[in-house]
């Protein structure tokens, strides 16, 4: 056996590992029963753990992944896989942090425009206008979603629904999204996919066929006014989303409007290829 080997095998006692790692004897308890590092024997009759002097690496790489508030489960896979995979999997998980990072930054600036009293300043940038819209068939499916999951699920119902429509005659109209009650972290909605076609009875056939795999139906909607404001694909994104929905709101209070239906959103310009700053979106309520 070579020196390293020995050294490696050596059985140290909790204080003497706890030394050795830079950590205290309590954080490897901790570690031990989050099953993130086991002691490599544990005594029968006193109950004493003993380490080895190998483990001392992942002793401090578990102590300094928890540093990043890296969840229990992914600090187990990084310690699990080697050494390129591992370096991977915390560089996902950093992309992943520095993205809600970003957003939480953005929120941050909204809330401090609203307590500042800047909210004015905020809704002026947005033009606020009237549209009437004929009645027109739409085939929609339905969620309960949180708003972390509302932009995937958001392309991939219009995609389906979208795909769909040749079945019905055709997309006569831009697709939208209708909130029915409000989507955020604590609030699941639910948000509804429209897409209007031209073939309502096509349109029924197809909803049957479909209509219990997906969630899917058919109705009418009603000729009605829209108060909307156009935004751009950065727009988008929350929370600057919500002070185009407000100031909607604040522009319908000051002409003397009311709600007359749920909000919405409407896409028509093709997202994958637009830009950031090119205009993708409609922020609308019907009106009365």
């Amino acid at each position: 056996m070579t020196e390293d080997a020995r050294v490696d095998d050596e059985l140290l006692t909790i204080g003497a590992f706890a030394a050795r790692a830079r950590l205290s004897a309590k954080a490897l308890r901790l570690y031990d029963r989050l099953g993130l590092l086991a002691p490599a024997h544990v005594d029968e009759l006193s109950g004493y753990r003993y380490y080895r002097a190998g483990q001392v690496e992942r002793a401090r790489l578990v102590a300094l992944l928890r540093q990043l508030d890296m969840p229990l489960a992914r600090i187990a896979e990084v310690v699990e896989a080697d050494g390129a995979e591992g370096a991977d999997l915390l560089a996902a998980y950093w992309a992943d942090v520095e993205t809600r990072l970003a957003g939480q930054r953005t929120l941050a600036e909204y809330l401090r425009g609203r307590l500042s009293g800047r909210s004015s300043e905020m809704y002026g940038k947005f033009v606020v206008e009237t549209v009437d819209v004929p009645a027109r068939v739409v085939i929609t499916q339905s969620r309960h979603t949180l708003a972390d999951e509302l932009p995937a699920w958001i392309g991939a119902s219009l995609g389906r629904l979208e795909a769909a429509a040749g079945e019905c005659g055709g997309v006569t109209a831009a697709p939208y999204v209708v909130y029915h009650s409000e989507v955020s972290m604590e609030s699941d909605g639910p948000a509804e996919s429209c897409v209007p076609v031209a073939d309502e009875a096509a349109a029924r056939v197809w909803a049957e066929r479909h209509g219990r795999t997906w969630e899917t139906r058919v109705r009418v909607e009603p000729a009605q006014r829209l108060a909307y404001t156009r935004i751009t694909k950065a727009q988008v994104a929350h929370p600057q989303i919500m002070a185009a929905f407000e100031a909607v709101e604040q522009w319908m209070a000051a002409e003397g409007l009311r709600p007359a239906g749920p909000c919405r959103e409407v896409y028509f310009a093709d997202w994958d290829a637009a830009r950031p700053e090119d205009e993708v979106c409609d922020v609308a309520f019907p009106v009365k």
